[in-house]
């Protein structure tokens, strides 16, 4: 007895393997970015703790500083390429 026949391949879209390779870099920088806020934030949030602040001047100061290098590594990664 032989085996069944296997199905034809299925066409694959072109550029396929690029689609892929951008997904993933814009995926991590995305991580990047989260990670970049989210610790800043925390350290921020942290040192208002510590000092028993009234106000969040920590967490506000800190995140600010966060976005902003978050930011600016993002223009640097996408102009980079260019």
């Amino acid at each position: 007895m032989s085996a069944p026949p296997s199905p034809p391949p299925r066409p694959t879209p072109e550029g396929t393997p690029d689609r892929m390779r951008a997904v993933a870099k814009y995926s991590g920088i995305a991580a990047q970015m989260i990670a970049t806020i989210g610790l800043s934030t925390w350290a921020g949030y942290w040192l208002d703790g510590h000092f028993q602040t009234k106000t969040p001047w920590f967490t506000l100061s800190l995140m600010l500083l966060g976005l902003f290098a978050a930011l600016y590594n993002v223009i640097r990664s996408v102009t980079k390429d260019q």
